[in-house]
């Protein structure tokens, strides 16, 4: 990997070829809703939920991924169809998917009323596994919409909690969005988590706001895991490190542990911000056996300039020391 220390362009995982979706790549926003709504008419519906939000839903086997995703990230990934559409289609699964236009945080009364419609239709039941999925805002809606179907799985990515001020007044990142009711239905996503089977909440603990929104999801069913080091868009890190399929997997199937976990979670050694990140705070903590250690275990599995030039400089200066002494 020539300094594959560099983040992806776009979360691209498991992509499904444009050529398998059309002919060509939809060019404007009209034409990508009109192929989706063109595929969930073959296989299943699409429909519009007022003016920014959608829901596409694919009928496949009676295992349903629930994913939470924003268009413009759709619309970026190759053969633009939702990340969840690539999951459960490489797994033979039925689809749901909810797109949002932007950062609605999905507070909107016709998503409500959606979410109605499935409950009182018996929907989640005719599905013996059930998984919701979502990451940062998608990941708030994720375990938020989950009470609609009792013990479903819910694997969210930094999800925030609420962005009540009453409750999350420490979180300064979304203020335009504190507008937005959280008191009403479906609004804070702990409680709306209580009856769900387990809940995988994934964060970096060294970023304040998203350890402190985790740290609002409680009880027996829920498992924190800690992802130290890669931020708040764990959704990025993951698809580089190509863990989200096998992540969705594992949560589907009842076999995601904090031991399995950790074994998806190696990816992160071939990481570049990862590394980079590692490698700026033990310089910055003075520790430079460490530093050495970590730079000549790096070069020894991947290209890495940096890495490479560092470790030189600290052999280097070793050297020179030698020779004094």
């Amino acid at each position: 990997m020539s300094d594959t220390l560099s983040p992806p362009r776009t979360a691209d995982v498991a992509a499904t070829p444009a050529s398998e979706v059309s002919a060509t790549a939809p060019d404007s926003r009209e034409s990508w809703l009109a192929l989706l709504d063109q595929i969930g008419e073959d296989a299943g519906y699409f429909e519009p939920l007022g003016s920014r939000h959608w829901a596409f839903f694919i009928d496949e086997k009676p295992t349903l991924l629930v994913s939470f995703e924003q268009a413009d990230d759709i619309r970026a990934r190759p053969g633009q169809m939702p990340l969840g559409h690539d999951i459960a289609k490489d797994n033979g699964w039925s689809h749901l998917c909810l797109i949002a236009d932007g950062d609605t945080w999905y507070r909107d009364p016709r998503v409500y009323g959606y979410f109605d419609r499935l409950v009182d239709d018996a929907f989640f039941e005719d599905f013996d596994s059930v998984l919701f999925m979502g990451a940062g805002v998608q990941g708030y809606a994720a375990a938020a919409y989950s009470v609609a179907a009792p013990g479903a799985t819910v694997l969210a990515l930094s999800p925030r909690a609420t962005l009540s001020p009453d409750t999350a007044g420490w979180d300064k990142r979304a203020m335009k969005s504190r507008k937005l009711d959280f008191t009403s239905r479906y609004g804070y996503a702990p409680d709306m988590v209580d009856g769900a089977g387990r809940v995988f909440i994934l964060h970096d603990p060294d970023v304040p706001e998203d350890a402190m929104h985790a740290a609002l999801f409680r009880g027996e069913h829920v498992i924190h895991l800690r992802c130290p080091r890669l931020g708040s868009r764990l959704d990025v890190a993951f698809a580089h490190m190509q863990i989200v399929p096998r992540l969705a997997q594992a949560a589907m199937a009842g076999t995601l542990t904090r031991h399995s976990f950790a074994q998806l979670w190696r990816g992160r050694r071939n990481f570049g911000p990862y590394l980079r990140v590692l490698l700026t705070q033990t310089q910055a903590g003075g520790r430079l056996k460490l530093e050495k250690m970590i730079c000549q275990n790096v070069t020894s599995r991947v290209n890495a300039p940096r890495f490479r030039k560092r470790l030189a400089d600290i052999l280097a200066a070793e050297a020179e020391q030698s020779l004094k002494e």
